[in-house]
C-alpha cells in the first residue's frame, strides 16, 4: 500500500502543474516583454534618425531656396529697372492702353473670366504702357518665386522619404 492516498498524488500533480504552468506564463511574458522593449527603442531611434535626417534636408532646402528666390528677385528687379529702356517716354505717348486690355489682365491676375465692358475700347486714364510693362514683369517675378517654392517643397518631400 502506498503511503500518500490517490486524492492527495492527484492534488500534488495539479499543484505542480499550476506551479509550472505559472512559471512558463512569467516566462514567457518576461520575454514578450523583453522583444516588446528591443522593438520600442529600435523604433525611438528609427524616428530620431528620421528626425535627423528631416532636419538637415530641411536646411538644406531652405538654403537653397533662399539662394534661389534671391536671384529670381534680383533679376525681377532689374528687368523693372528696365522697362524705360525697352518701353521709352514716346511709347508711353504713342500707346493707348485701352479699358478692356486692362479688365482682361485684371481678371487674368485674380483667375477669372473677365467682366463684359461696355467701353472696352475706351482709352484707360492714367494709364501708361511703361506700367503695363512694370506689372507684367513684377507678375512673372511672382511666378518665378512661386515656382522655385514648389520645387523647393518637391525637393524635400524627396529627401524625407
Amino acid at each position: 500500500m502506498s503511503v500518500v492516498a490517490w486524492p492527495y498524488r492527484l492534488l500534488a500533480l495539479a499543484v505542480i502543474g499550476i506551479a509550472l504552468f505559472g512559471f512558463g506564463w512569467l516566462k514567457g511574458a518576461n520575454h514578450i516583454q523583453a522583444q516588446w522593449d528591443a522593438a520600442t527603442a529600435a523604433q525611438q531611434q528609427a524616428k530620431a534618425q528620421l528626425q535627423s535626417q528631416q532636419a538637415e534636408a530641411s536646411v538644406q532646402v531652405v538654403t537653397q531656396y533662399v539662394d534661389r528666390i534671391q536671384v529670381v528677385r534680383e533679376k525681377g528687379d532689374t528687368l523693372i529697372q528696365e522697362v524705360p529702356v525697352y518701353v521709352p517716354v514716346q511709347a508711353d505717348a504713342a500707346c493707348t492702353v485701352h479699358r478692356g486690355f486692362v479688365g482682361l489682365h485684371d481678371a487674368a491676375a485674380a483667375g477669372e473670366l473677365p467682366e463684359p465692358t461696355r467701353d472696352a475700347d475706351a482709352p484707360a486714364e492714367g494709364l501708361a504702357l511703361s506700367a503695363v510693362a512694370a506689372t507684367v514683369v513684377t507678375n512673372y517675378q511672382t511666378c518665378h518665386e512661386n515656382a522655385e517654392q514648389l520645387k523647393a517643397l518637391q525637393d524635400w518631400i524627396r529627401q524625407t522619404r
